[in-house]
């Protein structure tokens, strides 16, 4: 027998349709394995973004998770500050003991604050108006100013980290550049 005849007896028809299923077969596997692995990159991005979005989520919680009992406390703090500036020389020194405890309860306050990001916002008489930090309660024409000089501090304001708890109220001059 020839080598030409021995290799189409060995080809079979069946065997080359078989091949043809096999590859066909091959291809699907192919196209699920590609499937598959797009599914576990996209998992695998969503459980990443999932952590980030927790951490961000812890951070801000633990920085401005105590943010509305930091607001209860800000009139204490003026209260504190109106009292200590309402005492006459006089006062000062028949209540010296009790101004103490008073100026002691606001330096530890203030250190409070400190402690847990509050940072006080104190405006002085002519600076410039901020509406980033500042609240005008009323404009007034002053004599000597520049038209958007504070004029007057009523309260202080505070920040927490990077977020405005309260902004300072102040007034602020109305006087027309000349």
């Amino acid at each position: 027998m020839s080598e030409e005849k021995k290799d189409e007896i060995l080809e079979d028809p069946l065997a080359a349709e078989g091949d043809a299923g096999l590859e066909g077969e091959i291809e699907a596997l192919k196209a699920e394995r590609d499937e598959f692995r797009d599914r576990f990159m996209r998992a695998l991005a969503d459980a990443e973004n999932a952590r980030k979005r927790s951490d961000r989520d812890r951070r801000e919680a633990e920085n401005y998770g105590g943010s509305k009992l930091a607001r209860d406390m800000l009139p204490v703090y003026d209260n504190l500050s109106r009292a200590l500036a309402a005492v006459t020389d006089e006062q000062r020194e028949q209540q010296k003991s009790l101004l103490e405890g008073i100026e002691l309860t606001m330096r530890e306050l203030r250190n409070v604050f400190a402690k847990h990001g509050i940072v006080l916002i104190s405006p002085a008489v002519g600076d410039k108006f901020d509406p980033q930090h500042h609240e005008a309660m009323f404009e007034a024409p002053v004599p000597g100013t520049k038209a958007g000089e504070i004029i007057q501090v009523m309260t202080e304001g505070f920040q927490l980290h990077d977020r405005l708890l309260r902004p300072a109220q102040v007034g602020v001059s109305s006087t027309p550049a000349s």
